[in-house]
C-alpha cells in the first residue's frame, strides 16, 4: 500500500486533496508500495531549498529529492516541494486553476524521483514529458 506524508507550510490547499491525487499518481506509476513525502510551501523557503542544493537563488515551482530506498520491502521514493505562491501564480499565467497546477507539478516532482530527468533533452527530455502526460492524462 501506497503512503504518502504531507505538510503544509503555506496556502489553503486541502490534505485530502493532495493525498487522492498523490496516491492516484502513484497507481498510474505503477508503484503499489512506495511512500513519499510532500512539502507544500512559499516561495521564501524554496527559494532557501534552490540555493541550498541545485545553487540557484531564485523560488521555483517544484523541487524532488530522490531517495530510492527499500525499507521492508516498501520503496521510499523521496520528497517533492511545491511553492504555493509560484503555483498560484502559474495557474493564474496559464488560464486553469491552482488545484491542476499543483496536480501538474506533483505529477512532474514524481517523474523526477523516477529517475527521469527533462534537463539532460533530446530522447531523455522527451521520454520525461511522455511519462508525465501519461500520467496527467489519467488523473
Amino acid at each position: 500500500m501506497n503512503r504518502v506524508l504531507i505538510r503544509i507550510d503555506a496556502g489553503d490547499l486541502e490534505e485530502d486533496f493532495l493525498k487522492e491525487i498523490s496516491l492516484k499518481a502513484l497507481r498510474e506509476l505503477g508503484l503499489d508500495d512506495a511512500e513519499l513525502s510532500l512539502l507544500i510551501t512559499d516561495d521564501e523557503y524554496i527559494r532557501r531549498l534552490n540555493r541550498e542544493f541545485r545553487g540557484k537563488d531564485r523560488p521555483t515551482d517544484v523541487l524532488s529529492f530522490p531517495m530510492g530506498d527499500r525499507i521492508e520491502g516498501k520503496i521510499l521514493l523521496g520528497d517533492i516541494a511545491i511553492s504555493y505562491d509560484t503555483a498560484k501564480r502559474q495557474a493564474k499565467e496559464l488560464g486553469h486553476s491552482l488545484r491542476e497546477e499543483v496536480k501538474r507539478l506533483l505529477v512532474h516532482g514524481l517523474v523526477h524521483l523516477l529517475g527521469y530527468d527533462h534537463e539532460l533533452g533530446g530522447e531523455e527530455e522527451e521520454r520525461f514529458f511522455e511519462k508525465e502526460r501519461e500520467v496527467l492524462d489519467k488523473l
